[in-house]
């Protein structure tokens, strides 16, 4: 299949300006999930999709593919849908890759690439079954229920599902959770169309992005998976993961 991985990254982040260009060990973050991505053999290409020429830069030197796209996006799939909108090859899907995940491992985008084999499936991530009680109560780690077919049931940053009539601290030993895993794969004509979407509801009350999709009637494949994620999301992060090379 003809995939294309794009990894959004842009500079100004809320929680931690200039992310994508933090030093871990060796070599900037930004570049760490270039190289996984590139590991991939289900990926005929990778490129970063940034607003910055600061990025643009580190990524190039690097011998990475990277494209400047607009500063007004409000979220890393407007930013794939700008790459992919001005490139002629007929791709299968695209894959968005998060930006901030430097120790991702090329079997986890494997995993959702392959979910494409199957013509039916349009949108596709992964999950995680959750084996720790704090991960289930803590509302920065997004969990999903998954219905029989596969399929998206609901996201949310609260436990779902609640257990009825069962202490709390019992919970994970009455029912499965899953943890959401944010790597995304789309159709391109998929992806086109849901960033034409208005901001719904359910997205509003979650900031969860994948409800605006289920909302108007998106199916989203979830693919259960071993591999976890580790996000850095403050520059406090970075001291937990500085050894783990």
């Amino acid at each position: 299949m003809n995939i294309l991985g794009i990894i959004p990254a842009r500079y100004h982040s809320t929680r931690f300006p200039g992310k994508p260009l933090a030093v871990i060990n060796d070599r900037t973050m930004i570049v760490r999930v270039y190289e996984q991505a590139l590991k991939c053999r289900d990926l005929v290409d990778v490129i970063v999709a940034t607003d910055d020429e600061r990025i643009l830069e580190v990524v190039t030197k690097s011998g990475g593919k990277a494209m400047m796209t607009s500063a007004s996006h409000k979220s890393g799939t407007e930013r794939c849908n700008e790459v992919i909108s001005t490139l002629k090859n007929g791709f299968d899907a695209v894959l968005n890759i998060q930006g901030d995940e430097p120790f991702l491992d090329p079997g986890q985008i494997s995993e959702v690439a392959r979910c494409f084999i199957n013509p039916g499936v349009k949108i596709a991530t992964l999950a995680r079954p959750i084996d720790d009680r704090e991960e289930i109560f803590n509302p920065n780690v997004v969990k999903v229920i998954i219905d029989k077919n596969s399929n998206a049931i609901y996201f949310s940053r609260l436990p779902i599902p609640f257990v009825r009539g069962k202490d709390p601290e019992l919970w994970i030993k009455e029912t499965r959770y899953f943890k959401h895993i944010g790597i995304y794969g789309f159709r391109p004509s998929v992806l086109k169309e849901i960033t034409e979407l208005p901001e719904s509801v359910l997205e509003k009350a979650e900031s969860l992005e994948q409800l605006r999709w289920m909302e108007n009637g998106y199916n989203i494949h979830v693919k259960e998976t071993v591999y976890d994620s580790f996000a850095i999301d403050t520059p406090s992060d970075l001291l937990k993961i500085t050894n783990r090379d």
